[in-house]
């Protein structure tokens, strides 16, 4: 039989419709993903605006997008070639200012910038070392340092120098070769715990110092959300008066940071608007005890109602570095005092400094965690390195032994009696300046506590005087106080050393608030107006960052004072 063929016309005819039909299919295809794809980026962008309304609301969110706005504005403004040259002008007159400061120079300094060619003798080194430890500085021996040195007495300084001796060489990360180090850190931990009332099964490390004890809090409770609920865009709530390593943390490891106001007259963080920012999102909450700024303890109970509110419950970071050894021995020095420990059956980790009132050399603290599973969160292992299976618990991976050592000679030389003595006179002395700022007829009407301080800080502020010009003023009587922002005001973190000197302090505060008192008066004679400002360290500033709606000029000074520390 003959076969029929179908006509070239046809088969082009189907040829061409089946591969139009392909065409549309794909089109189509394309057509259906991209709309997928814009679908999910509705939507995501929804939620968080819908989460952002739900946190900040209407008004807050509306201020949040108009300081944005103008904190770009500004920060185009000063871009301008003109702007930009004149600004760069005075930062960098601003740097050579501070870095004529901070680095010595001119004849009978000597410099050394490469090593010797010949090591130098025992006696040289001596020499030179006692050359440095005489240079001019803020005299913290005779209590004129607000913080900064938490100074345990010149016994305790010679015991901790042996013990330092003794285990220079040590170095955790061996525990079988130093398991005397070991032993010691373990035991550390453990009577940091047993001060803030932690149950049987709580556990903990010791680091470096706070901001990694904060840093390390931050860590575990972000892999605990990652591991657990699978969190990929992880956020915290912290009061805006939190430690700043919060921030950095925030910064290290990618979490949302959220800031919560902490209005006067308190100053302790507004619960309410930490309850309106808990998302799906959320990893961690955040209370002080105190804080830094103002000394204030946040409202830990109502922080931790609100994190078992959530079901399997939000980690809570209590952040007692500052309260340290001070905070668990107020009741027994006679102190009033509130809930903030493990006692809260919320509060999830403690971050506490063995290096402030603990007294032990700078480079120690502690970190608490509820159990031990937390604590696991921090650790870094890598099992398949060809070094062998590495295993770190924190940050380090190498440290110093001789530091624990110290550490722990140090809380076994002050032992309970020891600690509650000094709680008895640091915060009878912080009460002392509290007292004097409130009563005191030449400072009651000029000044005002902030809050109701309870622990080491109090914090001053004032309606009629400017505080950045009082801080220059206690600058150049030979104090050195801490200057604070939003808003402008001085604390002082009563130490040991200033327990001594506490009645010269007052006696300066008084008279530096006379001058400047005097100084307005002679202001508003002249037609100036009130509060004027010197052109001191603190006001110039200050007065600058608190003007500024960009901070990127601030950054810039920060960063120079920071390049100018590396400096020989």
């Amino acid at each position: 039989m003959g076969s029929s063929r179908m006509p070239v016309s046809l088969r082009n005819t189907l040829a061409a419709t089946k591969a139009s039909s392909k065409g549309n299919y794909l089109n189509l295809g394309t057509d259906l993903l991209r709309n997928l794809i814009f679908f999910f980026f509705l939507l995501r962008w929804t939620r968080k605006a819908a989460l952002q309304l739900r946190g900040r609301g209407l008004f807050g969110t509306t201020v949040d997008a108009y300081t944005s706005i103008r904190r770009t504005l500004y920060g185009i403004f000063l871009r301008f070639p003109g702007v930009r040259s004149k600004v760069q002008a005075q930062v960098n007159e601003a740097i050579a200012k501070l870095e004529g400061k901070l680095v010595p120079k001119g004849p009978g300094v000597s410099r050394y910038l490469t090593l010797p060619k010949e090591g130098w003798t025992e006696i040289q080194v001596r020499g030179e070392l006692e050359k440095l430890g005489e240079m001019v500085h803020t005299r913290w021996e005779d209590g004129l340092v607000s913080g900064a040195v938490y100074h345990g007495g010149d016994s305790l300084i010679k015991l901790q120098a042996e013990a330092f001796e003794k285990f220079s060489v040590a170095n955790p990360i061996h525990p079988d070769v130093f398991p005397g180090v070991r032993k010691m850190e373990a035991e550390i931990v453990a009577m940091v715990l047993a001060m803030f009332n932690a149950p049987a099964a709580a556990a903990g490390v010791t680091t470096g110092g706070g901001t990694e004890s904060i840093l390390m809090a931050c860590l575990s409770a972000r892999q605990k959300a990652y591991t657990e609920r699978g969190i990929t865009e992880p956020e915290m709530i912290i009061p805006e008066t939190a430690h700043a390593a919060f921030r950095k943390a925030g910064s290290y490891f990618g979490i949302k940071v959220h800031l919560v106001a902490c209005p006067a007259p308190s100053y302790t963080v507004h619960v309410p608007s930490v309850s309106r920012l808990i998302n799906s999102n959320t990893i961690l909450l955040v209370g002080s005890a105190p804080n830094f700024p103002h000394g204030i303890i946040d409202d830990i109970p109502a922080l931790s109602r609100l994190a078992l509110r959530k079901k399997g419950s939000l980690p809570l970071h209590v952040d007692c570095c500052l309260g340290s050894f001070i905070i668990p021995f107020l009741a027994r020095a006679g102190f009033p005092t509130v809930q903030y420990d493990f006692s809260v059956k919320g509060v999830t980790s403690i971050s506490c400094d063995t290096h402030k009132y603990g007294f032990a050399p700078k480079g120690n603290s502690t970190l608490l965690y509820r159990n031990s599973a937390l604590r696991t969160y921090q650790y870094f292992i890598s099992p398949d390195w060809s070094g062998g299976v590495y295993a770190s618990p924190s940050i380090a991976g190498s440290r110093p032994g001789a530091l624990i050592a110290s550490c722990w000679a140090s809380l076994m030389s002050q032992g309970e009696s020891g600690y509650i003595s000094s709680c008895h006179s640091i915060v009878g002395a912080r009460q002392k300046i509290e007292t004097a700022i409130r009563e005191n007829p030449s400072l009651r009407d000029d000044l005002s506590v902030m809050g109701k301080p309870l622990v080491s800080v109090v914090a001053f502020t004032s309606q009629t005087l400017n505080v950045y010009d009082l801080a220059d003023a206690m600058s150049a009587k030979g104090w050195h106080l801490n200057a604070l922002q939003s808003p402008p005001a001085i604390h002082v973190a009563v130490t040991l050393p200033i327990v001594a000197a506490v009645d010269r302090l007052i006696g300066d505060i008084v008279a530096v608030v006379e001058e400047e008192k005097e100084k307005e008066r002679v202001r508003i004679v002249e037609g100036k107006g009130a509060k004027g400002g010197a052109k001191g360290d603190a006001a110039a500033l200050y007065g600058v960052a608190g003007s500024l709606p960009n901070k990127s000029v601030v950054v810039q000074l920060a960063g120079g004072f920071l390049d100018t520390l590396y400096k020989a």
